[in-house]
């Protein structure tokens, strides 16, 4: 409150405090005294307003410094709440975490245990297969004799069988001409050859391919068929026509015509053989062409080029000179001996004997015998 409001106040001088007054007692200065003593300046502010706002400012301060106090003391009770809480759930942990590592070190001890026992196992395992592989490479060794025993005379009872059959089907070739034969003998040998277990006896192989490439080169295409129609020719010459007996007659001149006709009044010849001369000369060339067929058969199947096309020109000339070749049947046969002549091929014989020759050096250089695969590697290590 300021000293407005209370003009009945004295005035006292700066820094002089006003005397007590009684308690309960009014004090009144007389109104004579205020006039006298009333100052000609004015009245110094009073000061206790702003005593009243400090003090007020200073309760505010101190109520704000008490409430931000109690403030962070509540705050630093609920970290320490939740710390503790942390700390709690962290021991926990690290509690469940001790039992852990203790079961595991249970089961590691364990597992060490089981490891050390499986070691052991394996070591007399190993043991064990070292001497089984032991016996077992002794056993392989003796085995492999043996194999080496028996299959050396296999490939010598096979080898004098491959031999056989070369020299067979070179036999075969040069007596009789059969290049099929001998190309079937030249099959098995190869088979044979085959089956033989040294790789020396492998190049072997192609001089015997070689060979029998050669002798079914050499065969006819068509040899079958060339027999078939020869026998169809020698079926079929009794019923070609022969020439006419008047040909000659026919075709002489008149002079010679006349000369005949008066020699054949006074001389006159005949054959006496019991049978008419237009039937034997008939029956004569007839059984000559089939007996040219027959040869030819027989060269063909004898792979004789040249006694096959020998046989095939006396046919063709017997049916141009005793036969008629007006006659359509005759100059069809004629055909088919143009054609028989040309299905035999005019190649050079095969020369055989080569791989023959080959397979006896291979078997006098090698000399398969039991002796080398009798003996063994030292220690016992294989071939």
């Amino acid at each position: 409150m300021s000293n407005v409001d209370q003009p009945n106040a004295s005035a006292a001088p700066e820094g002089a405090r006003p005397d007590p007054a009684p308690s309960g007692a009014v004090l009144v200065d007389p109104p004579v005294r205020a006039s006298r003593t009333a100052p000609t300046r004015p009245a110094p502010r009073p000061r206790g307003g702003g005593s009243l706002a400090l003090a007020l400012l200073l309760a505010l301060l101190a109520v704000g410094a008490s409430g931000y106090v109690g403030w962070r003391q509540w705050q630093q009770e609920q970290g320490s709440a939740a710390g503790n809480q942390s700390v709690v759930a962290l021991q926990q942990r690290v509690a469940a975490l001790e039992t852990t590592l203790v079961a595991l070190g249970e089961q590691r001890g364990s597992l060490t245990q089981r490891l050390d026992d499986a070691a052991q196992v394996n070591r007399s395992l190993r043991e064990e297969l070292l001497g089984q592989a032991e016996r077992t490479r002794h056993l392989e060794d003796a085995v492999a004799r043996l194999a080496e025993k028996s299959l050396s005379g296999r490939d010598g009872m096979l080898l004098d069988e491959a031999e056989s059959l070369l020299r067979m089907a070179g036999e075969r070739y040069t007596l009789f001409h059969d290049a099929q034969g001998a190309a079937a003998a030249y099959a098995l040998a190869d088979q044979i050859l085959a089956a033989v277990n040294d790789g020396a006896f492998s190049g072997l192989r192609q001089s015997v391919n070689a060979e029998r490439e050669a002798l079914a080169k050499s065969q006819p295409a068509s040899q079958a068929d060339a027999l078939q129609q020869l026998t169809a020719l020698r079926e079929a010459l009794a019923t070609l026509p022969l020439k006419p007996l008047d040909s000659d007659a026919g075709a002489a001149t008149d002079a010679w015509s006349r000369i005949r006709r008066a020699l054949a009044g006074v001389v006159s010849v005949q054959r006496d053989d019991g049978a008419p001369l237009a039937v034997a000369d008939t029956r004569f060339a007839r059984e000559l062409a089939a007996l040219d067929l027959a040869q030819a058969q027989a060269a063909l199947l004898a792979y004789d080029a040249k006694g096959y096309a020998a046989a095939l020109q006396r046919v063709d000339a017997a049916l141009a000179g005793q036969f008629d070749g007006h006659a359509p049947a005759v100059q069809q046969a004629r055909e088919s001996l143009k054609r028989l002549a040309g299905q035999l091929p005019a190649n050079a014989p095969v020369q055989l004997g080569a791989a023959l020759s080959e397979l006896r050096n291979l078997r006098a250089v090698h000399a398969l015998s039991p002796a080398p695969a009798s003996s063994a590697a030292p220690g016992g290590a294989r071939p």
